[in-house]
């Protein structure tokens, strides 16, 4: 859905035409679109991907009394105006959540000038239409100019994200059913426990993802009892894992120092099935210990086929319903809300939405169970660039869901496996996570 910001702007009027241009070097300057000049753009070369979403915009043009601005970009912006009121004062002013900015003058101005940021972490917006009065000046834009200039080096060490979803340790066996893994296979992927009071054992309960040096991705019914919050004394987290029981000579424990459960979570129903735990001291990254990325819209071009198949990791229950000894993995497609609502129609129209959840499975008897709960969805690598054909390129692993629920059986507690996973959709959530990602 587009949001149209409409501000009244109260300036004076600016009587040199001289072009505006920011005072901080160095800058490189091009136009967002072919067919005006007057439209200019400044950026700073040279920064990380991640960063490489920001420039400078300057329209060099009169605007007369009573004129309306409407300017459009490919994605969401985050825009920063400074603008002088009657009073003689200067205001900053913020606008972000949309695409569409609509600007009022009441007075006859000379040059708009203003910042642009994408709302996410390396997705640019870039201009794509402006108009003035309801005529067109950017009939030809200009997308992704910034692209050749983003730093083509990685700095893991201030930057540790712009490395995420990348496998150190050598893998070259396809994944199919029911793999075996081994130890740096899924260095991102978490083991979550709870301290059973009686006994003081730390009991296994869910999976994780790691995303940062401090925070872990889960299922908010991991990190709750019946709705509620569990101290966060009662939760531990092991990274590196992959004997479900024992030492792993490559696993790290960390305490839990904050849980951040969504606000609109709730239990009965099961909605919002996505929380933060934040831990107490940051992750020392090596080949066992990695975070992955998440699935953004963008990525989506970069994948060879509409069809999303997505590998889930996991010590949770085995044909003979008990958990897995070592970490397992299994490939599965993401499927239709249709597909899940006729498989059974009751479950799945309580358990889906077509924003914040999504339904996977083969229908094989191949499926998450008990214990694979807060795991993620990793969607099947996206490779650094589009894909031609069947070649082969580097790439990285994201996370485009969280495993949530499925159907039980109806003689006993545990998941029938023969029935499709319904995972909460992170790619729904990232402007929630993104306020708490270092």
């Amino acid at each position: 859905m587009k949001l149209i910001f409409l501000i009244t702007v109260f300036v004076l009027a600016v009587e040199s035409q001289n072009t505006w241009m920011p005072i901080i070097s160095p800058l490189l300057s091009t136009y967002p679109c072919k067919d005006d000049s007057d439209i200019m753009v400044w950026f700073e070369p040279g920064l990380q991907p991640k960063d490489n979403n920001r420039y400078y915009i300057y329209a060099n043009k009169p605007f007369p009394k009573d004129c309306k601005i409407k300017m459009i970009f490919d994605s969401q912006v985050n825009a920063t105006f400074v603008v002088r009121t009657e009073s003689n004062d200067y205001s900053r002013l913020y606008l972000s959540e949309g695409d569409t900015i609509s600007l009022h003058f009441f007075v006859p101005h000379q040059g708009l000038g203003f910042i642009v940021k994408g709302n996410e972490p390396g997705v640019t917006p870039y201009l794509r239409s402006f108009t003035v009065d309801d005529e067109e000046y950017c009939r030809t834009p200009v997308v992704g100019f910034l692209q050749p200039y983003a730093s083509s080096i990685i700095d893991e060490e201030s930057k540790p994200w712009m490395s995420c979803g990348r496998r150190v340790v050598d893998h070259s066996e396809l994944i199919v059913n029911g793999d075996e893994t081994k130890p740096g296979d899924w260095p991102w992927h978490a083991a979550l426990y709870k301290l059973d009071k009686d006994t003081l054992d730390n009991k296994y309960i869910c999976g994780g993802t790691l995303i940062s040096k401090n925070l872990v991705l889960t299922a908010a019914h991991c990190a709750t009892y019946r709705g509620s919050k569990l101290e966060k004394q009662s939760l531990g987290v092991v990274l590196g894992k992959h004997k479900l029981k024992g030492d792993d000579r490559e696993s790290v424990e960390k305490e839990v120092l904050e849980k951040i459960i969504h606000k609109e979570y709730s239990y009965q129903p099961l909605r919002h099935d996505i929380a933060l735990l934040k831990l107490s001291t940051e992750v020392v990254f090596n080949d066992f210990i990695r975070p992955a990325c998440l699935f953004r819209g963008d990525d989506r071009q970069k994948l060879q086929s509409d069809e999303i198949y997505g590998t889930i990791i996991g010590w949770g229950f085995e044909r003979n319903y008990s958990l897995s000894r070592t970490l397992k993995q299994a490939s599965m497609p993401i499927v239709s809300e249709a597909t899940c609502l006729k498989k059974n129609p009751f479950f799945y129209s309580h358990s889906l939405n077509e924003h914040y959840t999504f339904c996977a499975g083969s229908d094989n008897g191949t499926s998450a169970c008990n214990g694979d709960s807060g795991g993620a969805f990793q969607v099947v690598f996206v490779p650094d660039e589009i894909q031609i054909g069947d070649q082969t390129t580097s790439g990285c692993w994201h996370v485009k869901g969280i495993i949530s629920n499925t159907v039980s059986r109806f003689d006993a507690p545990i998941c029938d496996p023969t029935y499709y996973v319904v995972f909460t959709n992170v790619e729904s959530y990232i402007d929630w996570i993104e306020q708490y990602l270092i």
